[in-house]
């Protein structure tokens, strides 16, 4: 197992990642370990968590599995002091957790509003303030956030654009409120990623998964779909000590250049 080397005064770090149990969130955290930190992979369902978990120990890493529903205030500060308390002291969070309710504008409930909001931007404070004070404690952090390309604005998600936007300003003000603690923010913003969430969208279509990838690729540049490693890549750099100088940044992971 390579690990990234860390100052011999330092701890293993330990990182956060919310909505880990499959697809991006699942290929952070397997990453995070190889990268030499302890890993909290957290999702709603504890026992969904146990695949990513078991990658990651059969590796030789450390991870601890949390279910959480991290819209609700107690589930998430109590989650974050349970990571504290069994993994060591959470300086890195990548706010992962989401949810898409899609439909057009005139179809689309409250509920299907709310919860989407919910579960990207309420959650993504929630944790994000039950963690930064362990940051600001080591006067060293990582912040990352999970925005989309569909913060552009996509037909039939006017909740999950408007959500995924809305994590880009919260970014850019972490970045500006935590930055004299040592503690970067920065968004990644994945275009068409392959994952169960793509496949769903295939099946709304009516299509097979193979149909919807192939179509999907000869509109990227790239002339294929991203894959949640590529993501995780990125997650790696910018958790890293050398990203220390890059904060506040939305960094599209997209195949091509992005409007």
């Amino acid at each position: 197992m390579t690990e990234q080397p860390q100052p011999t005064d330092q701890p293993t770090r330990t990182a956060i990642v919310t909505g880990a149990a499959r697809g991006i969130g699942a290929a952070i955290a397997r990453r995070f370990a190889q990268d030499g930190y302890a890993v909290a992979v957290l999702d709603l369902d504890e026992s969904a968590c146990a695949a990513t978990v078991d990658a990651i120990t059969a590796d030789g890493g450390r991870a601890l599995a949390v279910g959480v529903d991290v819209s609700d205030e107690a589930a998430a500060n109590a989650a974050v002091e349970r990571v504290a308390a069994e993994l060591g002291a959470p300086t890195i969070l990548v706010n992962n957790a989401g949810i898409i309710r899609d439909n057009m504008l005139f179809k689309m409930t409250v509920d299907d509003w709310d919860a989407v909001m919910g579960v990207h931007l309420r959650g993504s404070f929630l944790m994000t303030r039950a963690a930064q004070k362990y940051m600001t404690e080591a006067k060293w952090g990582r912040i990352i956030n999970l925005s989309s390309t569909s913060a552009l604005g996509n037909r039939g998600q006017a909740n999950y654009s408007a959500a995924k936007a809305g994590l880009q300003g919260f970014t850019k003000t972490l970045a500006i409120e935590l930055g004299k603690f040592g503690v970067t923010a920065n968004a990644i913003a994945p275009g068409f990623i392959a994952t169960d969430m793509t496949r769903a969208t295939a099946e709304r279509m009516g299509i097979t998964f193979d149909q919807f990838l192939e179509g999907a690729a000869k509109e990227i540049p790239v002339q294929r779909v991203g894959l949640p490693e590529d993501i995780a890549a990125t997650a790696s750099f910018l958790a890293r000590d050398e990203a220390g100088f890059v904060s506040g940044q939305v960094i599209y992971v997209a195949g091509g250049p992005t409007d």
